[in-house]
């Protein structure tokens, strides 16, 4: 791998050999910058831009460090030095030497790589800028911060608007969509807006991603033509959206090892017009894939875990990439050799087999296989052909530089192989076409056409040609109107949109080369036709009649008896360009032989069509079958007019050739298109101050109709206010008497009201004097209440007395009943004993002291009560012993010793 030091060294070589990318996996060279001295160091390299044709190569390093490389030139020139590192960088459109830079300190400065000078110096954000967006007229650019974005004239460097959100919502990206003036907006919510870049009105907002998605859009990636968003974030997918159709076109699933996205570029392709097909996703593992959106198939990748990415940059012209490693390095990148080996075919399956007639021309261009160079392959009409691109040997010098094409073609192999297949692979036939054609791709001439608007003679096409299709409308419009602007005569020939319109349905998808595939048609291949505005080309016309009368006298004489002349048989094909008889394949088939011919090639196509249609046209005899022959498709197999066409160009006298009267093929100029001035300019500036003159007239006749129209309206209006004013008047006489009538009616109401008042002030005082009566009333009653209570209670206290004196006098009863049991108990114990064989004497004797010590108890018991009355702790435990002291009879003197300690009880309560 071939390195490069920048050192100290402000300009020098970028390589000092010749770099070899098919043998280092795709690296033309590595770039490095270190510092000499006592500590050496390297300086990281930040930030890297592509110019519009991707041959200057913008760097930036953390020290402000700005270099400009020139890859085709091998030269690199310091050309600032800002101090501070750089968070973005872009290249300016319109003046290709000027260049945006945005720094840490959140200013964007222009500076110019000639001069070395500064610019313009623009401040405004309030964070750092994260990316740069250039518009396709190179007129203005979109910075964007996490908080703002806005919106700068490059012509000024004013600020045009400002795009404040909320901190929670925050900015993602604001960038320009290309070849249109919409702008894109991608905040963090996952919410994308589209913009007019005219009104700044919204035209249109993605809709919400599936539901249950995890996915917050980081990253975004926009084809060239503007028609596909590739989304990414925190994860690994990646969410492809139709801008067209606003809906969600594809999810891809990027590789298990992707867990994150962190940039996204489409790889530019000159051959598919725009539409990229390849993406470059940079993932955590600061490895870059590329992948086809298409096949999802993964093509190559670029860095490794030991030398991983941090950014890339891919060059419009599809030849580079410029990669910032995470070393701090640049490494440059070949696109060709990194697809060398996806786009290597296999070995050829067919041969071609020369006649003795082309024998020599067979020898001139001998061939041989190599494997440096490959390309995609070839595809016939009936099958799939592969096969290897060939390359002469270095030895054939004889062929001139006219047969050589840019991408390596050659003209003279390109039409030995179209006359061996009879056409262009499909697949290649654009990139064939725009290299025989050699379209300059002057995007800035013709950016410029575009921006002078839509030209007045084309303003109301759609009501000549109502096309269904509204982007092929728009697209029409703009190429006619970019030719208008281009030169004059176009705008006044009738019949150009015919012309134009089969290559605007072939080249809808890209404009610029749309536009240029139709300005070389008309410098090579419509050469004389305007010589003789505004009538047909005359002149081209007969040479056309003069081709036919040397081959076809016949055919000539049937045409002209029937008065058929070439306006009408030659010129309806020619205004065409065969779109009308021919489909599309057809016509395809027959401008790859037209374009890898002589511009004469086609006069002999109009004569070898009349030729191969002789039966047909000899058997008409009426001029409206004539017209309607050459303004519609016809059973004829296009192969044979080509064949033919070929037969004329040899066979054709060089007296009646159109090869003499028409100059060779002369491409368009790079950088500015060339002037066009072929034409009677008197009658053309003629026509467009008539036309300018007419469009006056118009215009002031609308102003006058306008002003007409207003002052109708105004009469109708002061009409419609005097109608109103009495209206009006009658209403308010209708609303006063109306307000009559309400304020005698409010009157009656007011004194109902007032009676209505006293009425209820009269019934206010009864009601309080009813308040009044049942308040004294309930006092009353709560009196006699309290007063009942009382009385209650004195009688519930004289009852519990009464109770208690009645308690206590049961009591006394019930102990002299006992009493009197116990005196009958004693005299039938008496009787017992006197019955018993004892001595009489013993017996009384017993009694005497038995009635004594009964009559001691007796006090010794009411002593007891008295003091058990006054103490209130009389026991029975006690009485019990004092009855065991009885002789006479314990058991008796217990029961009475039970009644009494009751009664004790009851006079203690």
């Amino acid at each position: 791998m071939q390195s490069s030091d920048l050192g100290n060294r402000e300009q020098g070589k970028i390589w000092h050999r010749r770099p070899s990318p098919a043998t280092q996996q795709g690296i033309i060279v590595n770039i490095i910058h270190t510092t000499t001295g006592y500590h050496s160091k390297t300086i990281r390299f930040l930030n890297v831009a592509f110019d519009c044709a991707g041959e200057f190569l913008l760097a930036g390093d953390h020290q402000g460090n700005i270099y400009v490389f020139d890859l085709v030139g091998n030269r690199f020139n310091l050309v600032q030095r800002t101090g501070q590192a750089c968070t973005a960088l872009a290249f300016t459109l319109r003046r290709k030497t000027e260049f945006l830079v945005a720094l840490a300190d959140y200013s964007i400065k222009c500076f110019d790589t000639a001069t070395k000078e500064l610019v313009s110096w623009m401040r405004g954000h309030d964070s750092s800028v994260s990316s740069i967006s250039i518009h396709g007229s190179g007129r203005y650019a979109i910075t964007c911060s996490t908080d703002t974005a806005q919106l700068w004239d490059l012509d000024t460097f004013q600020r045009k608007r400002k795009l404040n959100v909320r901190h929670s919502v925050g900015i993602q990206k604001v960038f320009f969509l290309p070849l249109s003036n919409t702008i894109l907006s991608c905040f963090k919510d996952n919410s994308i807006f589209a913009w007019d870049f005219d009104t700044l009105h919204c035209k249109y907002q993605l809709p919400s991603p599936i539901e249950g998605s995890s996915l917050h859009y980081k990253v975004f990636a926009i084809t060239r033509d503007g028609r596909v968003l590739a989304t990414g974030g925190k994860s690994n997918h990646l969410h492809l959206w139709c801008l067209e159709s606003k809906q969600l076109l594809r999810i891809i699933q990027m590789p298990t090892k992707v867990r994150a996205i962190r940039h996204l570029e489409f790889l530019s392709d000159s051959f598919d017009g725009g539409s990229n097909q390849v993406l470059g996703v940079l993932s955590q593992d600061n490895i870059m894939r590329f992948i086809n959106i298409n096949t999802c198939k993964l093509l190559f990748d670029l860095g490794s875990h030991e030398e991983g990415l941090s950014m890339a940059a891919m060059s419009p012209s599809g030849r580079y990439i410029a990669a910032v490693m995470e070393n701090g390095s640049l490494n440059i990148y070949s696109i060709q050799a990194l697809t060398q080996e996806i786009n290597k075919p296999p070995p050829p399956l067919f041969k071609v087999i020369e006649d003795s007639k082309n024998k020599l021309e067979a020898n001139k261009l001998t061939m041989r296989v190599t494997s440096r160079t490959s390309e995609r392959p070839w595809k016939a009409k009936k099958g799939k052909i592969q096969s290897k691109v060939l390359k002469p040997l270095l030895d054939v010098s004889y062929e001139g530089k006219e047969n050589e094409l840019p991408e390596g073609l050659n003209k003279k192999r390109l039409q030995a192989l179209l006359k061996g297949f009879g056409e262009y692979p499909a697949k290649y036939r654009m990139f064939i076409w725009r290299s025989l054609l050699r379209l300059p791709e002057n995007h800035l001439a013709f950016n410029s056409l575009l921006d002078k608007g839509t030209h007045s003679a084309f303003a109301h096409l759609q009501s000549e040609y109502p096309i269904k299709s509204r982007k092929l409308l728009r697209v029409l419009q703009r190429t006619l109107s970019g030719l208008a602007h281009w030169s004059t005569i176009f705008g006044e020939m009738p019949y150009i949109p015919l012309l134009v319109f089969p290559f605007i349905k072939l080249f809808q998808n890209n404009q610029l080369i749309c536009f240029e595939v139709v300005a070389t048609v008309i410098i090579n291949w419509c050469q004389h036709w305007f010589e003789f505005f505004p009538n047909p080309p005359v002149n081209v016309l007969s040479m056309v009649e003069n081709i036919l009368a040397h081959h076809d006298k016949e055919l000539l004489h049937h045409l002209m008896k029937y008065n058929i002349t070439s306006q009408s048989y030659a010129w309806p094909l020619l205004e065409t360009m065969f779109s009308e008889v021919l489909t599309r394949e057809e016509w395809l088939k027959m401008f790859d032989n037209i374009f890898s011919n002589h511009p004469s090639y086609l006069l002999m196509v109009v004569a070898a069509y009349l030729i191969c249609s002789r039966a047909p046209l000899l058997h008409c005899n009426q001029r409206e079958d004539f017209e309607y022959f050459f303004h519609h498709r016809n059973h004829l197999d296009v192969s044979v007019v080509i064949r033919e066409a070929y037969h004329l160009m040899e066979c054709t006298p060089d007296n009646i050739h159109p090869i003499r009267m028409l100059e060779d093929f002369a491409p368009l100029t790079k950088g500015q298109y060339p002037i066009f001035n072929k034409y009677p300019k008197f009658i053309v500036d003629y026509q467009s101050q008539e036309r300018e003159r007419i469009r006056q007239e118009e215009i002031e006749y609308l102003r006058e109709r306008q002003l007409l129209h207003e002052i109708e309206a105004k009469a109708i209006e002061h009409r419609v206010e005097d109608e109103t004013w009495y209206r009006k008047q009658e209403l308010l006489q209708e609303a006063e008497e109306q307000r009559r009538k309400i304020l005698l009616t409010e009157e009656e109401k007011l004194a109902e009201q007032r009676r209505l008042a006293a009425v209820k002030r009269e019934l206010k005082m009864k009601e309080l004097q009813l308040v009044d009566a049942t308040r004294r009333r309930f006092l009353k009653y709560q009196q006699d209440q309290r007063e009942m209570e009382v009385k209650r209670l004195d009688d519930e206290i004289a009852r519990k007395a009464s109770m208690r004196e009645e308690e206590t006098a049961a009591t006394i009863r019930d102990v002299e009943v006992r009493q009197m049991e116990l005196e009958t108990q004693r005299r039938l114990f008496e009787q017992n004993l006197v019955k018993e064989q004892e001595a009489m004497t013993q017996e009384v004797k017993g009694k005497m002291d038995t009635s004594r010590r009964k009559a001691d108890l007796e006090e010794h018991l009411f002593q007891r009560l008295t003091e058990a009355e006054q103490g209130g702790n009389w026991k029975a435990h006690e009485v019990r012993s004092s009855c065991k002291t009885i002789e006479y009879s314990p058991d008796i003197w217990e029961v009475n010793a039970g009644n009494w300690q009751n009664l004790a009880k009851i006079m203690v309560t």
